[in-house]
Formats: C-alpha cells, structure tokens, sequence
C-alpha cells in the first residue's frame, strides 16, 4: 500500500525520468561551435550528434518496455540509468566526432528505459481521473525539460569547456537513480509479468501492432508532436541562422514554445474530471491545427522573421500538444491492458524513428526559411489530426457493429 507522502512524490519522480529523454536531445546544442572547433567538424557533421543519438533511442525502446513486461519497471529504469551515465562520461573523454557519435548511440540506447517506462508506472499505479491528471503532471516536466536543456547547456559552457554538458548530464543520471531507489515503487508484480524471452517479447509488439486503433492514435500524436519537434531538432538553424540569434538565446524559442505545452497540460489536468481524454484530444488538436495556421500567415509578413512573432504560431502548436498529448498515450496505454510496456515502447519507436529522420533531412530543407519551417509544421498538423479524425469515425463504426 502506497503511503500518502510516496503517492506525492510519484509525479515529480516519474517526470524527472521522463525527461532525460527529451533533456538529452538539445542540452549540447550551445556547445555546438566550441564542440565543432575541439573536434574540427562542421555544424552539418554535428547534427549527427542529434541524428545518433535519436535513432539509437529508437532502436532500444522497442524492447525497453517489453522487456518492463518481464522483469519489472525498477531494473529497467535503474539499469538504463547507470548505462546512461557511463555513456555520458564516455561523450565527455570523445576525442574525435566518431567517438562522439559512439557515446551519443549509447546514451540513445539507454535513455528509454527511464523516459519509456516511467509512463507507464503510472497506468500500473492509479485509474481513471487521477492516472489522467497524474499523466497531465508528468507531462508538465516533460515538457519542460526542452526549453530548460539549451538554458542549461548555455550556461555549462560559460563555466568550462563543452565536455562540461557530459558531465552534467552523468551527475544528472546518478542523481535520478538515487531517487528512484528511494522513492520509486515496483509496479509491475511478478504474478503479472510475462515470460523473460526473445520471442515473447515480439509477441507482445506483435500483439500490439495488430490493433488497428493503436496505428491510428500512434500517428496522430507523432505527426502533431512532429511539427513541434521540427522546431526543436532545428534550433541551431531556426534561432541562430534564421533569426540571427547567440548561443544563449535558445529560450527565445524553447521558453514560450515549451511553456505553452505545460500550459496545456495543466489544463487537460485541471479539467480531467469533467472532459473525458478523448474530447481533450479532440480539442487539442483543433488548437494545434489553428495554431500552425497562424504560423503560416505570420511567416509570409516580415513579422515573421522578428521575435516573438516568429514563435506565435507553433507556442499555439504546442499549447494545443499539451491537451492533447497526455490524453492520447493513457487512451493507448488502455488497447492491451496486459502489454503497456509493448504498447509504450511500439508507440515511441514510431515517433523517435520519424522525429530523428525530419531533424536530420526535413529540418535542413525547411531550415531555408522561416516559412519553410512554417509550412513543414503545417503539413505534420493536418495530417496528424486527421488521423485522429479517422480514428474516431472508425471508433464510431466499431461501436455501431457491435450494438448491430
């Protein structure tokens, strides 16, 4: 039984975990021109350092949940964590881009196990309003963890030289993992959990991906989620180039575009007694389509290329991903009760996977204009909430055949 001051403490434990994922994505980015002198590379070759290690963090979190499944969310997130740390100080000895590139793939491999699995914990702990509310929190840090990692990067590098965001994050991974031993509860019993081999565990992802609504819902978040990472992925390119901003800038971007998503997600908490998931869903995505509207008609005036107007339109993206976003994963969490861990990991697969491939071949063609990025984004929303839109004429269908 769960003691009051434990249940309390849950939320911020599990975000914190949540974030390593996203955190480690663009910490390093202030680091990037000191990092491309060090290791005598140019800023394209650096992008590689998000491109490895995101498809690194996708390659793992097909099995990072299944395998949760098996042995329980505790080892997975504590052996993730302490890989993870290695790993970064591995990046902080890098003496060469390659080696960078190996330190990145390793920290990719492992920052699933915490980002992944954390969310489903709170399926396994709570129901109903209170898992969505909880949800909601955790996605408030989440979200977050974006607009403070450049922040953080940037002042890293005013204290010493760019191994000093490696650093960080090891501190970060050990710290984390102090806290979980304390404060984190197994919530995966052994009576639950299924077999510990390969094959079951492509049973479960198979099991999950015969479920036609998961592909639906699944796509629907990363194709609206995309258009907001278009932005993220390319920030070097988005403040720096485009609108002629420092390396300690980046909060002019991460700042009002991450805070809307908190935003969001605090009200999706707020009213998660009274709206149900997936009319949150519904609205959120009305808001993001909106709001990547906006962004196109801004960047087609010169307002579009001055701050903060050039940040309107995809803050409206975001705010409406705040909405959306939690609602969506406990509605996917819910279509295998008995997979969650396969579901998360099936899901993130899909998003990581798309998401490393716009930053690395769909951010540098947008990244010719803030238009460019503008109409990228636009085209993530639209497609992504009519994938929404099918999901609930099929879920409409599948209700009436079954009433037949």
């Amino acid at each position: 039984m769960l003691t009051p001051r434990v249940v309390a403490f849950i939320p911020l434990v599990l975000a914190l975990l949540s974030m390593i994922g996203p955190f480690s994505i663009d910490t390093p980015f202030p680091a990037f021109a000191e990092m491309g002198d060090a290791l005598e590379v140019s800023s394209a070759e650096l992008q590689l350092v998000v491109t490895a290690y995101m498809l690194a963090f996708a390659s793992m979190s097909l099995f990072h949940g299944p395998l949760s499944d098996a042995i329980g969310r505790r080892p997975v997130i504590m052996g993730s964590l302490l890989v993870y740390a290695v790993a970064s100080v591995a990046c902080a000895f890098a003496p060469s881009l390659e080696w960078l590139l190996v330190g990145r793939v390793a920290q990719g491999l492992a920052a699933g196990g915490s980002t992944i699995v954390s969310r489903t914990v709170i399926r396994d702990l709570f129901d109903g309003p209170r898992a969505q509310r909880m949800m909601s929190q955790v996605a408030v840090i989440f979200g977050v963890a974006p607009a403070i990692a450049p922040i953080v990067g940037g002042l890293l590098i005013q204290v010493g030289p760019w191994e000093t965001v490696f650093w960080f994050m090891a501190a970060l991974a050990l710290l984390l993992a102090i806290v979980s031993v304390v404060l984190l509860p197994e919530s995966h019993p052994p009576e639950n959990r299924v077999p510990l081999r390969v094959g079951e565990i492509f049973r479960g992802l198979a099991e999950v991906m015969r479920v036609p609504a998961f592909h639906r819902m699944t796509w629907a978040a990363t194709l609206v989620f995309g258009a907001q990472f278009l932005y993220i992925g390319g920030a070097s390119i988005f403040v720096v180039d485009l609108l002629g901003e420092g390396e300690l800038d980046f909060w002019k971007l991460f700042v009002p575009m991450i805070g809307s998503m908190v935003v969001g997600s605090l009200v999706s908490g707020r009213f998660g007694r009274t709206v149900t998931s997936s009319q949150l869903v519904t609205l959120g995505y009305a808001v993001s389509t909106a709001g990547a509207a906006i962004g196109v008609v801004v960047a087609l005036t010169p307002a579009g290329e001055v701050l903060p107007w050039a940040v309107v339109g995809i803050s409206f993206v975001a705010f409406g991903n705040g909405l959306a976003f939690p609602n969506i994963q406990m509605l996917m969490l819910d279509l295998v009760p008995a997979r969650r861990g396969a579901v998360m990991s099936a899901s993130t697969f899909v998003t990581l996977v798309f998401n490393a491939v716009s930053a690395a071949v769909v951010a540098p063609y947008a990244g010719g204009s803030v238009l460019g990025f503008a109409l990228a984004a636009a085209v993530c929303v639209v497609l992504g909430w009519g994938c929404w839109q099918w999901h609930r004429v099929a879920g409409r269908r599948e209700v009436a055949a079954a009433s037949a």
